[in-house]
């Protein structure tokens, strides 16, 4: 078997379907990259048994047949190689001779029978969504993912679907995300997909506002149809936490701030918090001013900036690093803060509409006032 093609076009393949190949796996055939040659047709696939990624590329060869070829060699490989056509021909001993221009490289591939198989989805049940606002969405949420392995639903997002809103959250018991989007379709969809599954996927997906995904739902997995590519995963299985139910309908204290200034002072505070102590940043809301203050064994930090506040005085203390990582989600120079009191979850909500709710913990403040 051999095949003909330019190194660039192989290269940034590469680069996109090695996203799915395990680093080291019990299975030999999964530390690399299937290859099936049909013609000119190149079909690569990675697989680690939970994320797959296929796509086929344009070639020259009048050749049929697969092999397997280990992901980290023949990518370092072709990426190495001059930027010009190179040519892969693959005898039947699995001996793969790889030229490009002078250079030539000589490496054993293994046989194809033992790759796993991705899983044939009915694709009768989806919708299309634009490719730069799904990414939006998921940049803007999946800092709330859970990293806890006690709750496996929670280290995904949910998508929800009905009455043509799009609904995406994520939750980790500390912190909620969520985000909307109106969608064109009258369909009722509710799953659960990794959040190592999404961050792939925004690798991805395109910025161009013509661009669409088309996303396949079964029972078991989720396909992202997008680009040329299709990225395959299975859903985590389970019942997500009801966050309609975790937002308070209420607040006593409404705040809007300069995101920026507000991110700034907070990170200023980071730069005296030891990690594993997680410190409390205390702060104190009223008379048009945020003051923040934060006491640890590296030393003692203050600082205060305007807001325009309306309502109760509060004093309350949040997890420094995912206050900031809340601010910076909401991608808007000002955003409105809305608090009941200092135990009460605090709403992060943009000055018009309801695209994004982010919903934050407090921490119970030692002498609180």
């Amino acid at each position: 078997m051999i095949f003909k093609c330019k190194q660039k076009e192989l290269n940034e393949t590469l680069n996109n379907v090695t996203r799915a190949v395990p680093q080291k796996s019990p299975m030999q055939a999964l530390e690399g990259v299937k290859m099936y040659i049909n013609n000119n047709d190149l079909e690569l696939t990675g697989y680690d048994l939970e994320i797959g990624i296929k796509t086929t590329i344009n070639v020259k060869s009048e050749d049929h047949g697969e092999f397997v070829v280990n992901a980290r060699i023949f990518s370092d490989i072709i990426r190495k190689m001059p930027d010009d056509e190179i040519s892969v021909e693959v005898d039947e001993k699995l001996k793969v001779t790889i030229k490009g221009q002078k250079a030539e490289y000589n490496i054993l591939a293994l046989t194809a029978d033992d790759y796993p198989s991705i899983p044939d989805i009915d694709k009768s049940d989806f919708f299309e969504f634009p490719q730069p606002v799904i990414k939006n969405m998921i940049n803007q949420t999946i800092f709330a993912v859970s990293q806890n392995d006690s709750k496996p639903i929670l280290k995904g997002e949910l998508f929800d679907i009905e009455n043509g809103l799009f609904t995406l959250v994520a939750i980790d018991g500390f912190r909620l995300a969520i985000r909307r989007e109106k969608i064109d379709t009258d369909d009722r969809f509710n799953f659960v997909v990794k959040a190592k599954a999404l961050s792939e996927l925004t690798k991805l997906l395109s910025d161009n506002e013509d661009s669409k995904v088309n996303v396949y739902v079964t029972r078991k997995h989720v396909v992202f149809d997008l680009n040329g590519y299709m990225l395959i995963t299975r859903l985590l299985e389970g019942e997500f936490h009801n966050y309609r139910g975790s937002v308070p309908a209420n607040h006593n204290t409404e705040v809007i701030i300069n995101t920026r200034d507000v991110t700034d002072m907070l990170e200023r505070c980071m730069l005296i918090i030891v990690e594993h102590t997680k410190a409390a940043v205390r702060c104190v809301i009223g008379n048009g001013e945020i003051k923040v203050s934060c006491s640890t064994s590296l030393g003692n930090f203050s600082d205060s900036c305007s807001a325009d506040i309306t309502g109760d005085m509060t004093e309350i203390g949040f997890n420094c690093k995912y206050f900031i990582e809340a601010l910076k989600a909401t991608e808007s120079d000002k955003v409105k803060l809305q608090l009941g009191g200092n135990l009460a979850p605090m709403k992060i909500v943009p000055l018009d509409g309801d695209d994004y709710t982010f919903l934050l913990l407090p921490v119970r403040l030692k002498n609180a006032g």
